[in-house]
């Protein structure tokens, strides 16, 4: 297969700037952001590292996350503890629990941008 990765996740949103700059002020996501040892940032786009990506519809009924959004949004990251920290310092809502976490996928939190979007935070088990 040709296909090598996602190239790009595209959402509407209200106010597209001020999201923006929402994800890139509490998440390091998104145009100009780069993750801890992937190169010089861009001005176009978001430079990340490699690693497992889940790509799963779920069914439309699914209570996984809310029934008026069509997609949640779920970022890879490297110390869940310390971003959960920092998340909160900002008065970013964090939500976990325990039933989450397992041995074999690793540990989750969970939160919510200024438009509603769920966005889980996923930090994989140690290989």
């Amino acid at each position: 297969m040709p296909v090598l990765g996602m190239g790009g996740l595209f959402f509407r949103a209200r106010d597209p700037d001020a999201l923006s700059t929402w994800y890139r002020d509490h998440l390091g996501v998104g145009a100009g952001c780069n993750a801890a040892g992937a190169g010089e940032p861009n001005e176009w786009f978001w430079q990340v590292t490699g690693g497992p990506m889940v790509f799963a519809p779920f069914k439309a009924t699914t209570d996984y996350f809310p029934a008026d959004k069509a997609f949640m949004i779920n970022l890879r990251v490297s110390d869940l503890t310390g971003l959960i920290e920092t998340l909160a310092k900002a008065g970013v809502a964090v939500e976990t629990r325990k039933e989450w976490d397992s041995p074999e996928t690793g540990r989750f939190a969970r939160i919510h941008d200024p438009e509603g979007n769920a966005i889980e935070l996923w930090e994989p088990p140690l290989p």
